[in-house]
């Protein structure tokens, strides 16, 4: 009692000296701390400028879908119809991104008899809420075919699938999961959300600051708890073994195209790999005009747009 009695009320030097000090160790503590918070909501609710539709006049003639998600108001999504009876391709936008950024890929799909769907994940577009940079959204983008499948001019049993940075990661991992997924395309991917997280720590600058790293992750962690157990999708790619699978790795993204490549390495066949100058987001009219021809040729090849695979 009497150590605490002094460092309460100092009457020695080195005693205020330890008080001083024990004070500014427990200031840094609490403004690390507070820096880490802050930081990791930041990263976790991007800005959202929800893209107004007025589907009477777009091109391919759109229709609203709503599926349920477990847990979540019943989440709506753009159908963009083709060959009755084809396989769909749900189109999945990577983080602090949305649907609308991806019309022009679900167009040049329809335009080769493709169903194509899109909708916006978890915090991001037009669904409000934190993003969890993967986890939520794989049960979304499951919620998703599942809805899908209750359709009767769509072929039921096969789904193709094309996703960018944490799209790419939804994208595999049901891919894993969801035997309907018969071929899928990720862009920029990761293995597991806490790769994204700090790729965006570090990209914010503040990663310098001693812990804000570890306590980030660690908040992440927990705000995730019930997700602890999920391993990273590369513990599962064998399953896609005798599954199309094309990777895609840009060079204005050099940590996700690491990530991208590593995935492609531990992949079963059949397997293909490429590499862009630019990401899909950043790329001309033209380069994504060639981009997307190369993503409808890939489906094409592997994931013929007609009742009979």
């Amino acid at each position: 009692m009497a150590v605490l009695s002094e460092l309460r009320y100092p009457t020695t030097r080195i005693a205020k000296v330890v008080s001083a000090l024990l004070a500014l160790v427990l200031f840094a503590v609490v403004s690390v701390a507070t820096i880490s918070g802050f930081l990791l909501y930041q990263i976790l609710r991007p800005p959202r400028s929800p893209a107004s539709y007025d589907l009477s006049v777009m091109m391919g003639q759109p229709s609203s879908f709503s599926f349920p998600v477990p847990g979540m108001p019943d989440r709506e999504g753009l159908f963009f119809p083709g060959l009755r009876g084809a396989p769909t391709i749900v189109v999945c936008h990577g983080y602090m991104s949305q649907r609308a950024d991806l019309l022009t890929l679900a167009s040049a799909l329809q335009d080769h008899q493709y169903n194509v769907f899109l909708f916006d994940f978890v915090g991001h577009g037009s669904t409000p809420g934190l993003t969890t940079l993967g986890y939520k959204e794989t049960d979304d983008l499951k919620a998703a075919i599942q809805g899908l499948s209750t359709r009767n001019d769509i072929d039921t049993k096969h789904f193709g699938v094309w996703g960018v940075d944490m799209g790419g990661y939804v994208a595999l991992e049901a891919a894993t999961s969801d035997p309907r997924v018969a071929a899928v395309v990720v862009d920029d991917a990761y293995a597991d959300p806490h790769e994204m997280l700090h790729l965006q720590v570090a990209h914010s600058g503040l990663s310098i600051i001693p812990y804000v790293m570890r306590l980030s992750d660690f908040g992440f962690k927990m705000l995730n708890y019930s997700y602890r157990n999920t391993p990273p999708v590369t513990k599962n790619l064998i399953k896609t073994k005798g599954m199309p699978k094309l990777f895609i790795q840009s060079d204005d993204k050099p940590g996700l195209a690491q990530d991208t490549l590593d995935l492609f390495v531990q992949s079963p066949d059949p397997k293909q790999i490429q590499r862009d100058r630019l990401s899909y987001s950043d790329m001309t009219d033209d380069d994504r005009h060639a981009y997307e021809n190369e993503i409808v040729t890939f489906f094409l090849q592997n994931m013929p747009a007609s009742s009979e695979p």
